[in-house]
């Protein structure tokens, strides 16, 4: 692509972006579809949301849940992101709750995470002596600010904290994993949310996700095995509208979220998340030539 569209902000929908009308969200202008130095990065939809552009990517497939959560190629969307001027990046995700006090189609923001996966890439700095980066705040504080004011102005009810855990999937998690997960800390088990924010990070993007409860996590609840339908029976029946009725509330919620956001200057950490190297001489200020 010659001729790159420019955007501030990107949009990573999870599960169920698929079947969301993106009008939804915004007006659609045109769709980029990116080659990266680590391969072709999923269509980034160019849309324009209340005079402004945003890009819009569904990570797990446009018309359909077609790449499951380890084989989502992070690292090309990330760069694709930042190709195009992104600057922040508000993502969602479906994990399962680990307590049984969560329930599904209930709203969250994540404030930590604990990474399982086993077979990621998850830096861009692969071979170089650079990327030493903290990772605390784990997910951008003025977005997840953004969020709670959207949410609050729309009556949303939302758990503000939780730990989310992430493996590598696909399958789901047994029972004692479960029980591991609850013992050092874990509130949601999921498979997507890493390596994004890592990446974003690297790269000085800003990332913040809001997550809904899709199902209760491998045993901590006494459900029957359900053949022939999602999870198994970790959903029960009468969860199945609440987890509509909570996708449904994404446009709305992201579109008073980006308003808030455009209010904000970007004085976050995330900023300025490679600037020792920089004042060090390790690296310059064109981002591309930091890639290993």
């Amino acid at each position: 692509m010659t001729n790159k569209p420019k955007i501030k902000t990107l949009i990573i929908g999870g599960s169920g972006a698929y079947d969301i009308p993106v009008e939804k969200f915004g007006r659609e202008k045109e769709t980029a579809t990116l080659q990266t130095p680590y391969g072709e990065a999923s269509p980034i939809r160019i849309l324009e949301i209340s005079g402004t552009h945003v890009g819009f990517l569904s990570r797990h497939g446009v018309s359909g849940y077609h790449v499951t959560a380890p084989f989502v190629n992070y690292r090309a969307n990330i760069y694709a992101a930042k190709e195009l001027g992104a600057e922040r990046i508000l993502s969602w995700s479906g994990p399962g709750a680990i307590h049984a006090s969560m329930h599904p189609g209930e709203l969250i923001l994540p404030d930590d995470l604990i990474d399982l996966t086993r077979n990621r890439v998850s830096t861009f700095f692969k071979g170089k002596g650079i990327g030493f980066i903290r990772q605390n705040p784990v997910f951008c504080p003025e977005i997840r600010l953004s969020f709670q004011k959207a949410l609050g102005e729309l009556g949303l009810p939302c758990h503000e904290k939780g730990t989310y855990v992430c493996t590598e999937g696909p399958r789901l998690e047994t029972p004692a994993e479960i029980k591991y997960m609850k013992q050092i800390g874990g509130d949601l088990v999921g498979m997507t949310l890493v390596p994004e924010p890592f990446l974003s990070r690297e790269l000085e993007i800003c990332y913040a996700p809001l997550c809904y409860i899709s199902n209760y996590a491998e045993g901590v609840r006494p459900l029957p095995y359900e053949k022939g339908v999602l999870f198994e029976g970790t959903l029960p029946p009468r969860d199945r509208e609440k987890l509509k009725q909570a996708l449904a509330l994404f446009p709305e919620i992201l579109r008073k979220t980006l308003k808030h956001l455009d209010a904000l200057k970007r004085e976050c950490p995330c900023t300025d998340a490679m600037l020792r190297y920089k004042l060090s001489g390790d690296i310059s200020e064109d981002w591309h030539t930091w890639i290993g």
